[in-house]
């Protein structure tokens, strides 16, 4: 991946000062190691009229991969061929974003004990991005950087030029200019909006990520009017932190509005915020929940059918009661997020032993998942269409039969006391429907009778005397003698298998 930046001078201030302020002399091509590669930096011109500096980043796709991206022991690796064979070499992303502020580090801070003044001041500059990702397209380019007194051309890069009929690719060619910024702005603006248009990282997104957005964005990302998108989008739309960064980004406003410090208005909101403690999250409530059902049931070696990013495999890792768990979902970038969230890479041999996690679909019986003590399929049933229902069912219930079984789902009754939910519309638009008490408990106990199970039904969340809880739970114990009407259990099994 390949970006120039160019400036121009006059004889009391020549364009070569470029070198004193990126701290890389004109005469010399320079390499700097990094973990994914090397970055090489060099002049393809350099008179005082006119001055370029080229960043060139190789990436070395095998150290890539060996890196992490949440590989090792129990890892989820994405699909073998697209870990090599991908953009990462030739588009720029977030690895030239880590490259620009490894090696642009003193020039992104505005630091240059040489050239103070001109550290300080605004240049003419002119910054050529040939292959840029660009998920949103030329407007979204232009709605990011226009704002900052950028100048842009942007232009889409066909698929393919010898077929123009199948459109445009998801990348583009930019050219940026203007001569009202410092180096160091220019610097902090393409170090967030390049991994922002790409809309992906190449590493895991930590807490401490939010302090590095705060800091490459003071003076223009408060006041930004798309914050929200950069904000999300740079920290790889993680809830929390992304939820922290607009907080913290709230607090500069005020702090610039009221003409006073950030300390003096994060203080009344912490003092505010004690007075008023806040609600647990529902989903703290159902963790609690399906890890209260496992304990009474003394379960052991429990499955997490439908685990997603792991946030229920990380509580029973902490439990030493839980000697092995187990992590399925048929989607592997999930499973990737797990693994990262998990630390799998990094964990010790003893831990690492006890947990695994594995690409599967629950509408088809698998082999590994039989012989557990538990099953949890928590908020997994309402993302499937009703037909494919009795698939999940034979599979799970008929065919892997572990001894407790743990089914949560959102209880349609109460969306009426969500605020902003509105009227007619459920939870989460992958959601294929939502059931009623009624409805819930007539499916559980018509699935635990054909397959020999009792089943108990729990509230989640604060249990309204009207409409009931947010979330309902049903609690599935295998009988000790089971008699399963033959027929029955066959009928089961040919849906499961039609599905």
């Amino acid at each position: 991946m390949f970006l120039t930046l160019t400036t121009t001078g006059t004889p009391e201030h020549p364009a070569t000062d470029l070198g004193f302020l990126l701290h890389k002399h004109p005469e010399k091509a320079q390499a700097f190691s990094t973990s994914f590669g090397t970055a090489h930096v060099l002049y393809p011109e350099a008179e005082d009229q006119r001055c370029t500096a080229a960043l060139l980043l190789e990436v070395d796709a095998v150290a890539l991969v060996r890196r992490g991206k949440g590989k090792g022991r129990g890892g989820a690796p994405d699909a073998a061929l697209a870990q090599y064979v991908n953009d990462r070499p030739y588009a720029a992303s977030s690895l030239l974003a880590v490259a620009l502020s490894s090696v642009f580090s003193s020039a992104m801070r505005g630091v240059c004990k040489s050239r103070p003044e001109r550290a300080a001041e605004p240049l003419p500059l002119r910054v050529e991005i040939p292959a840029l990702p660009a998920r949103g397209g030329p407007d979204l380019v232009r709605r990011l950087f226009e704002p900052l007194g950028w100048t842009v051309d942007v232009e889409a890069v066909p698929l393919d030029t010898a077929f123009p009929e199948w459109g445009d690719s998801r990348y583009v060619r930019l050219v940026l200019e203007s001569e009202t910024l410092t180096l160091s702005n220019a610097l902090r603006h393409l170090y967030v909006l390049l991994p922002v248009l790409d809309d992906a990282k190449h590493y895991w997104v930590a807490p401490d990520e939010v302090d590095k957005l705060l800091r490459a964005g003071a003076g223009w990302l408060p006041g930004h009017p798309e914050h929200k998108l950069i904000t999300s989008r740079y920290l790889s739309r993680r809830w929390s932190l992304t939820r922290e960064a607009m907080d913290r980004l709230e607090l500069i406003r005020l702090a610039e509005t009221d003409d006073s410090e950030v300390e003096e208005i994060d203080n009344a909101v912490e003092a505010e915020a004690e007075r008023e403690p806040k609600p647990t999250p529902l989903a703290v409530h159902r963790r609690e929940a399906i890890l209260t059902a496992l304990r009474d049931h003394a379960a052991a070696r429990v499955l997490d059918l439908g685990c997603g990013e792991g946030h229920l495999v990380r509580e029973l890792l902490r439990e030493p009661r839980f000697t092995e768990i187990v992590g399925v979902d048929v989607s592997v970038r999930a499973l990737t997020i797990a693994s990262r969230r998990l630390k799998l890479d990094r964990m010790g041999e003893r831990q690492a032993a006890r947990v695994r996690l594995f690409q599967g679909s629950l509408a088809y019986t698998d082999k590994r998942l039989k012989g557990y003590d538990a099953a949890v399929l928590s908020e997994v049933i309402e993302h499937l269409d009703l037909p494919r229902l009795p698939a999940l069912e034979y599979a799970v219930f008929g065919s892997a039969r572990p001894r407790t079984v743990v089914v949560t789902t959102p209880n349609v009754e109460y969306n009426v006391r969500w605020e902003t939910l509105p009227a007619g519309h459920v939870r989460h638009r992958d959601h294929r429907f939502e059931w009623t008490r009624g409805e819930f408990r007539a499916w559980a106990g018509a699935v635990a009778e054909r397959h020999g199970y009792d089943v108990e039904f729990r509230p989640v969340g604060p249990d309204d005397p009207e409409v009931g809880p947010p979330t309902q739970l049903a609690l599935f114990t295998l009988r000790t003698i089971t008699e399963t009407p033959a027929t029955t259990a066959t009928a089961t099994e040919k849906e499961a298998k039609a599905a």
